[in-house]
């Protein structure tokens, strides 16, 4: 099954899923083991490879570690377009529908375009929506976009659904890495009821009782991070707490 069908069926079930964003210039080579380990054991979903700035070749290394001590499948979450690789099983094809700059709406796409056409990764076409989380980050910084106002539900909303229009086979709610403030209950709810597509949230998911909030919220994938590059132990707990919310 491809990643795209298993996230349509989850979603049909009413079943959540769970994401790591590992970012290949924060994990260390040493400690993948411990990960992949804990990681398997909690049953994850999906692993999001990818970063604002990646160097030293750390994304092939990273990935290739991955898949050598496990079968998750491994989704690119690029933050540009040389942010490729073919060690992975699939890639978000971002597209910052909140901003409006033209190189993140479609420019990027096109130097990666021919690079995906003949690759053997599956292309998941992903309208990515910054929400403001209470302090500067990096994906807004490096975008020159401005994120969403947290209060500005029918804007989120909007957005969503002109994404879905456009053809967009997810909405990713995205409030950034280290955020004070995560996406409100409020917004991924009204989001979650006005689009059809899978509805993924990341961003200030530090604990147990945000992820469960987020999916009982509505979001059919949850992304944590920087949480667990700070603590891995989190995983079991991150987890079990996203897939106790029974289908409906």
């Amino acid at each position: 099954m491809s990643i795209y069908s298993s996230l349509l069926t989850a979603k049909k079930a009413g079943e959540k899923s769970f994401a790591i964003l590992i970012d290949p210039d924060r994990v260390k080579l040493e400690d993948i083991d411990l990960l992949v380990e804990l990681a398997a054991k909690a049953q994850v979903d999906y692993f999001l490879v990818g970063g604002s700035l990646i160097v030293n070749n750390s994304l092939d290394h990273c990935l290739h570690a991955i898949k050598q001590r496990c079968s998750i499948p491994l989704i690119l979450f690029p933050g540009d377009s040389y942010q490729l690789s073919y060690r992975a099983d699939g890639i978000l094809l971002l597209s910052l529908i909140s901003g409006r700059n033209a190189e993140l709406l479609i420019g990027k796409h096109v130097i990666a375009a021919p690079y995906l056409k003949t690759s053997p990764l599956e292309v998941i076409s992903c309208g990515y929506i910054l929400i403001d989380g209470g302090v500067s980050t990096t994906v807004s910084y490096m975008s020159n976009t401005t994120p969403i106002p947290a209060t500005k539900t029918d804007i989120a909303v909007c957005t969503a659904l002109a994404g879905e229009m456009l053809g967009m086979k997810l909405v990713y709610l995205e409030a950034g890495s280290g955020a004070r403030n995560p996406v409100s209950a409020e917004m991924i709810d009204e989001v979650s009821n006005a689009v059809q597509i899978p509805l993924i949230v990341g961003g200030g998911i530090d604990t147990p009782e945000r992820a469960l909030m987020n999916v009982q919220a509505g979001a059919d994938v949850v992304v944590v991070g920087n949480a667990i590059e700070k603590d891995p132990h989190l995983i079991e707990e991150i987890a079990d707490a996203i897939h106790s919310v029974s289908p409906v």
